[in-house]
């Protein structure tokens, strides 16, 4: 009697165990799933003018097309700003190349000159293989005789997963300003999850304006990055300003400065691939 409940009771545990594993495998392999690899880069442009001082659109979506990235911040963006960049619209162009989506947050905006109706604008922004479903540009702080900044916010529709992606360029000769810049961002991104923030940050890791960043979010290069971390200036890099963040479902795996054709801008790409879920 006592080996037929023992039996009885060692079948039963077995039942029990093969359950929970297959529990917890199609708790596994849902949330695998659910998860979405995807490849981001923050790229200061120089309004496409290279260090060999020619300007060339095509030279950057060539960069971002090597680079296999799917979603790019782009910061030094002209849009019908002036003779530098042919009055061309850099960001329609880059689209148009590539075949993504883009949007365009213009940090500086004037009345068209005579005799056009274009704005004179400049600013950053986002080019995306996924859809984008919705996008503002918010100005950050800046005190007076600074040129201004701001935060563009472009939600996207990864392969049915909503993430929000921003891209920034702080400013570049106000610490001051950097850190109430680096305090509006942490609060407009709040606690949209997942998202990712790129950008020229114009500070080194160790400043105090990029704390307030990692201390709120994950800092790419830190999590996973791989090889030299320098990115600026590009033909030889000293220093880390370019950065790429995430909040907490967003795990970067591999980050590296993209080096391909450093004569495209003043400054080198960095490159995530990050998982997303």
């Amino acid at each position: 009697m006592f080996r037929r409940l023992l039996s009885a009771v060692t079948l039963t545990t077995a039942m029990l165990m093969v359950m929970t594993t297959t529990s917890i495998t199609g708790a596994a392999k849902a949330e695998a799933a659910s998860a979405r690899v995807v490849d981001v880069m923050t790229f200061n442009i120089h309004h496409a003018a290279g260090t060999d001082e020619v300007l060339d659109v095509a030279r950057i979506a060539g960069v971002i097309k090597d680079s296999g990235a799917d979603i790019v911040g782009l910061e030094e963006v002209d849009r019908h700003f002036s003779d530098r960049s042919e009055w061309a619209d850099q960001p329609a162009e880059l689209a148009a190349l590539l075949g993504w989506h883009v949007v365009f947050g213009a940090n500086i905006d004037q009345d068209p000159p005579a005799g056009s109706t274009d704005r004179i604008q400049y600013g950053t922004a986002i080019l995306s293989r996924y859809p984008i479903t919705s996008w503002e540009n918010t100005y950050l702080y800046n005190t007076p005789g600074q040129e201004q900044r701001g935060l563009l916010h472009a939600r996207l529709d990864v392969r049915g997963v909503p993430v929000d992606f921003y891209c920034t360029h702080l400013a570049a000769s106000s610490q001051t300003d950097r850190l109430h810049q680096t305090t509006e961002i942490v609060n407009l991104i709040g606690d949209h999850d997942p998202a990712i923030l790129v950008g020229d940050m114009n500070a080194t890791p160790d400043a105090p304006e990029i704390t307030t960043l990692s201390t709120a979010f994950t800092d790419a290069w830190t999590a996973a990055g791989q090889g030299a971390d320098s990115t600026f200036p590009s033909e030889a890099p000293t220093k880390r300003i370019d950065m790429i963040f995430g909040t907490r479902s967003v795990k970067p795996s591999q980050t590296r400065v993209w080096r391909n054709e450093p004569a495209a801008s003043d400054h080198l790409p960095v490159l995530s691939r990050v998982v997303i879920g």
